[in-house]
């Protein structure tokens, strides 16, 4: 007796060329799957026209706004997301069944259709948690009424629980998970990757310094913060930083590379500090990423304090696959302080002082530079979206067996439309 290969089902708000690191891990990971025998299915928000997708992937587009967000890097506001939510269940009940059916976090609680659309399609569920809302909704600025919030709250606890697999990409966000109620089997670690894109150049030559007017020899260190800047990116502490060497350290450059709402309120207060040490950029093109990134001395990635546990800065991947060190402004106990340790150093995003008291030794020190660059660009190279789909691919496979277990029909497993 022959089977048709597992399906699977990915459910999501982006998906390349949209703008978004879930869409762009998403991307990744459907392509990997697909090579690997799996007959993979993804339904994403966007005209329906745009038919790009990896080798072996079907791409079903909503036919609805993918909103500002590719454009502009703002998140759409809650009515766009509901909307989201609504368009993207829709069209996954409509599809034939899948053996396993994986949700995500974009629209914000999309995870609470994941046992609706496992029900529909007979399949096993599988929640692949990048945000863990709606915990996260006041860290960006979205205040529901207390009930609301806990009403909000209570669904996601239960739909988490009815899953039969959590992915969650970060230790201190499977603990808040655990915390929910679910079971620890059912919860699978599993960190993001870097783009496979990125990878060390030097910087001699770097084409991006030199359009910022750096040459080799001329002295200058540059320091970058490269990726969405919104609420949940605190950049007070960065702002002093650069107010405290402007005179102090001319040589230091800060550069700002990227888009998201933050950004205005950033580039309001360095003209009322009067900074000419920070320069803005916009969103640059993806086969510019690695040069980009390269280009810069040392990194800076944000994160509110009050977001530990619910998200991890998935920009500090392709800074380390880039080979340069990091500050990380953000909460010592968070999954991100421990991926620095030992490429970088983990400092309070508001103590100015401290961040430029840093800034300073890493500008004084190529030698610690270097080192914990290399440091960083070898911790990322034993985490590549070719082992994570491998290990995705394994939990994805237990799903489907468990599933064809506990619900076979006539003795076989159920067939695949």
């Amino acid at each position: 007796m022959t089977f048709d290969p597992p399906s699977i089902l990915f459910v999501n708000r982006v998906f390349p060329p949209d703008r978004g690191a879930t869409g762009r891990c998403l991307s990744d990971l459907s392509g990997r799957m697909a090579a690997a025998g799996w007959r993979v299915t993804v339904v994403a928000d966007g005209e329906r026209s745009d038919g790009r997708a990896p080798a072996g992937v079907t791409l079903c587009r909503t036919g609805g706004s993918v909103a500002a967000g590719e454009k502009t890097g703002e998140r759409p506001d809650a009515r766009a997301y509901l909307d989201s939510l609504c368009r993207l269940t829709g069209r996954a009940l409509r599809l034939p069944r899948h053996d396993l059916v994986v949700t995500m976090t974009d629209p914000p609680l999309l995870a609470l259709a994941g046992p609706v659309l496992a029900a529909r399609h007979g399949a096993a569920s599988l929640h692949w948690c990048q945000d863990l809302y709606p915990d996260l909704l006041p860290v960006l600025g979205v205040r529901l009424p207390a009930i609301l919030r806990r009403m909000a709250g209570n669904g996601m606890a239960r739909a988490l629980r009815r899953q039969d697999g959590v992915v969650a990409i970060g230790r201190c966000m499977r603990e808040r998970i655990l915390a929910a109620g679910v079971p620890a089997d059912r919860v699978t670690l599993l960190p993001n990757w870097p783009d496979p894109a990125i990878h060390p150049l030097p910087k001699a030559g770097n084409g991006f310094r030199r359009s910022l007017g750096l040459v080799e020899g001329d002295g200058r260190f540059l320091v970058a913060y490269c990726g969405t800047l919104g609420l949940a990116h605190p950049m007070q502490g960065v702002l002093e930083a650069a107010a405290r060497l402007q005179d102090s350290d001319p040589s230091v450059l800060f550069l700002l590379v990227g888009e998201g709402r933050g950004f205005a309120a950033v580039e309001e207060a360095a003209r009322d500090r009067g900074l000419r040490n920070l320069r803005r950029l916009p969103w640059q093109p993806a086969g510019q990423l690695a040069e980009c990134l390269s280009a810069a001395d040392l990194h800076l990635v944000a994160m509110d304090p009050a977001a530990e546990g619910m998200l991890v800065p998935s920009k500090l991947a392709g800074v380390q696959a880039a080979g340069r060190p990091c500050l990380f402004l953000g909460p010592a106990g968070s999954e991100a302080a421990t991926r620095v340790a030992g490429c970088g150093l983990v400092i309070d995003p508001f103590d100015g002082s401290a961040i430029a008291d840093a800034v300073r030794a890493y500008a004084a020190d190529p030698g610690r530079c270097a080192a914990e660059g290399a440091r960083a660009a070898r911790q990322s190279a034993a985490w590549t979206a070719d082992r994570a789909a491998a290990a995705f691919a394994g939990l994805a496979q237990r799903l489907v067996a468990e599933r064809r277990l506990a619900r076979p029909v006539m003795g076989r497993a159920l067939p695949h439309a």
